[in-house]
């Protein structure tokens, strides 16, 4: 992002900044009162783009709207889904497509997505352009690594009917996360699939050079799946509504200031777990920023929001791909309703 869209956006983060507090007369009562208590997960480890999250904690955004948060680091979408499900954390991040599993097995759960983040899906297939792999095509007859849970294999058979190739035509390697890019490295596979700004970075710290890899984002080849939402339990929406849209708020204004300034904001990354290479995990969230929430769709429809077409979109082929029993219903999986006011999601053309 070129440093006058960095500027304006600051210009935006700090204008959304002055709106809150005329928009919310109240949060002086909200500061005396007892605050709402919010325990959050995450899918995974404290990494570049939880930077927005930790900002909201560390600068008292979820304070000032009467919140008292916790947040704890994931070990998977579905880990953070069931989390959610069973009542151990109120809200969480997860991979919408992990929710539409759930609720398609579980009907009555009421868990809801209320902000997307990730408007397209970070998952990708990377390979070496030595293989001469160039196209989905050339993937047909390969070998795969990735583990069985990861977003990109079981998304698999979109990514398949998309671009012309059976789902059966490549083979599967189950392997550890650990070891994922490892075997590409050495050449030991023809390919993996994984999160973009996670895989990518992954293949570089274990040598491979950026030149020497060929990537297929998802997103680039007809998928439409979205990607990573904040989601809420269905006692947290039916109890605390204010409270979930008071989340979103503070959420919404320290994106806001992550995209104007990821370099400033990936040092709450730093702050929550000292052992992280700032540098590395700084690059992380600029991918994520720039491929996965900063699109012509979130341009159009503001941060954090859902067109009602391509959520169905979305959800029937995370069914077709995971070979659902049931089709979840669109408008009972987002709640339209916790998201901050647009003008405050919308970002500078």
């Amino acid at each position: 992002m070129n440093i006058t869209k960095r500027r304006s956006l600051k210009k935006l983060a700090a204008l959304c900044g002055a709106a809150a507090v005329l928009t919310f007369p109240t949060l002086g009562l909200a500061q005396s009162s007892p605050a709402t208590k919010i325990n959050f997960t995450l899918d995974w480890r404290f990494e570049g783009p939880s930077a927005p999250f930790l900002m909201a904690l560390e600068k008292g955004y979820f304070l000032e709207e009467g919140l008292n948060v916790t947040i704890d680091s994931g070990n998977g979408s579905a880990g953070a889904v069931t989390r959610v499900a069973t009542g151990a954390y109120d809200m969480g991040f997860a991979d919408f497509s992990a929710l539409v599993e759930y609720a398609s097995a579980n009907a009555d759960s009421g868990i809801q997505a209320v902000y997307m983040l990730y408007n397209q899906t970070p998952a990708a297939v990377f390979t070496l352009k030595e293989f001469g792999i160039d196209t989905p095509a050339d993937l047909a007859g390969k070998t795969l690594a990735a583990p069985v849970f990861d977003a990109g294999r079981k998304a698999w058979p979109s990514f398949a009917a998309h671009n012309g190739l059976a789902v059966d035509s490549v083979t599967w390697q189950s392997v550890d996360p650990a070891i994922r890019e490892t075997l590409l490295a050495r050449r030991q596979v023809d390919a993996i699939t994984g999160f973009y700004f996670t895989s990518l970075l992954n293949l570089e710290a274990r040598g491979v050079s950026l030149d020497e890899i060929t990537v297929m984002p998802y997103a680039d080849y007809g998928v439409a799946l979205y990607g990573n939402a904040i989601i809420a339990s269905e006692k947290m929406l039916a109890e605390q509504p204010e409270a979930v849209a008071g989340f979103n708020r503070a959420f919404n204004k320290a994106l806001l200031e992550t995209i104007a300034d990821p370099e400033s904001a990936v040092k709450y990354v730093s702050k929550r777990d000292p052992l992280v290479n700032e540098g590395l995990e700084l690059r992380r969230l600029t991918l994520a920023l720039d491929a996965q929430v900063v699109t012509d769709e979130t341009r159009e429809e503001g941060l954090g929001a859902v067109t009602l077409d391509r959520l169905k979109q979305s959800i029937d082929e995370a069914v077709e791909s995971f070979g659902l029993s049931s089709t979840p219903d669109a408008e009972a999986l987002f709640n339209f309703a916790m998201l901050p006011e647009k003008s405050t999601r919308i970002l500078p053309h």
